[in-house]
């Protein structure tokens, strides 16, 4: 039979203590199984490595060589033990994530400081496009998670997905200008100047798809930038632009306007299906989870966004 870190271990005990009786209590063995464990230990290497006399175990030349041996073995088994101990319990890991820059805006940057304040040693990666690029990176392995809009046809089969917010699109428009009465159609939208993300971001395309929809050409004032561009000028009095509700917060300079007919979008966590997320990916979404759900419980979503996800589903 192979050599065991148990025999070796047993074997190390019997050296420091030098009394098979005591080393059996050290590891907490009765002593007739480790002498015969010992026994086996040697019978594989094919010497003595230990003489029982009547003044108590004394190494022979073969056990002197294998000492050191076996106590290197048994730290790197410890190390190794540690390592993954380490993993299981969240002391390290990576965690690379993906997500819309409206999500980062609205409600990720949130999550990623509970998380880090929780996980201080997991390193934390994070890569800011548009869905269609970051479904790429998953695909790519370039990704862990990521935070996704899923279209109408839906996503990549390869990916495994989990649908947790559904949020309005809104109109937005600097609370220095004038307001609409309440709501807003495609035809009043048409005739104010509109600000849009760059290509490549979903709620660009769902906005030009409505003005198609309604039959209306939209004016622009700007077009291009990432979100946090397109709110800054709209805040500079620029135009208005059609974005998700979750961008409102903090945002005092910003007025919320209802659009009809309603726009909705679902927004998603995506992973590659083939592979099992690791303990600190899941930790991740964990606290995505419970934050978002705590937020919705407090009242602090702006606008219409509703939580399609808790923290203790299936």
């Amino acid at each position: 039979m192979p050599v065991t870190l148990q025999q070796l271990a047993y074997f190390v005990a019997v050296v420091d203590v030098r009394s098979f009786t005591r080393a059996a209590d050290t590891v907490g063995v009765a002593q007739p199984t480790l002498s015969r464990q010992l026994r086996a230990l040697e019978d594989e290497l094919g010497a003595t490595l230990v003489d029982r006399g009547r003044s108590g175990p004394v190494l022979t030349p073969a056990g002197r060589a294998v000492l050191p041996l076996a106590r290197r073995m048994l730290a790197d088994a410890e190390s190794a033990r540690s390592v993954v101990a380490e993993i299981v319990g969240l002391r390290r890991g990576r965690v690379r994530v993906g997500a819309t820059p409206s999500l980062c805006i609205g409600v990720l940057a949130d999550v990623l400081r509970v998380f880090s304040g929780q996980h201080p040693d997991i390193a934390l990666e994070l890569i800011e496009s548009g869905s269609q690029l970051l479904v790429r990176s998953l695909a790519r392995g370039e990704l862990d998670i990521a935070l996704v809009i899923v279209p109408a046809s839906g996503i990549d089969p390869a990916l495994h997905t989990t649908p947790i917010l559904r949020e309005r699109l809104s109109v937005a428009s600097p609370t220095s200008g004038r307001a609409s009465s309440g709501a807003m159609g495609m035809r009043e939208l048409a005739r104010r100047r509109l600000v849009v993300p760059r290509v490549g971001y979903d709620v660009r395309e769902t906005t030009l798809k409505a003005f198609a929809d309604a039959g209306v050409t939209p004016r622009f004032a700007v077009q291009g930038g990432e979100m946090d561009a397109v709110l800054r000028l709209v805040e500079a009095g620029t135009g208005v632009a059609v974005v998700p509700d979750l961008v409102f917060a903090g945002r005092p300079r910003l007025r919320r306007t209802v659009l009809t007919p309603a726009l909705y979008r679902t927004v998603a966590l995506a992973r590659r299906a083939d592979l099992t997320p690791t303990h600190a990916v899941q930790a991740f979404c964990d606290t995505l989870l419970s934050f978002l759900a705590d937020l919705s419980a407090a009242g602090g979503f702006p606008g219409d966004v509703q939580v399609l996800r808790r923290p203790d589903a299936d």
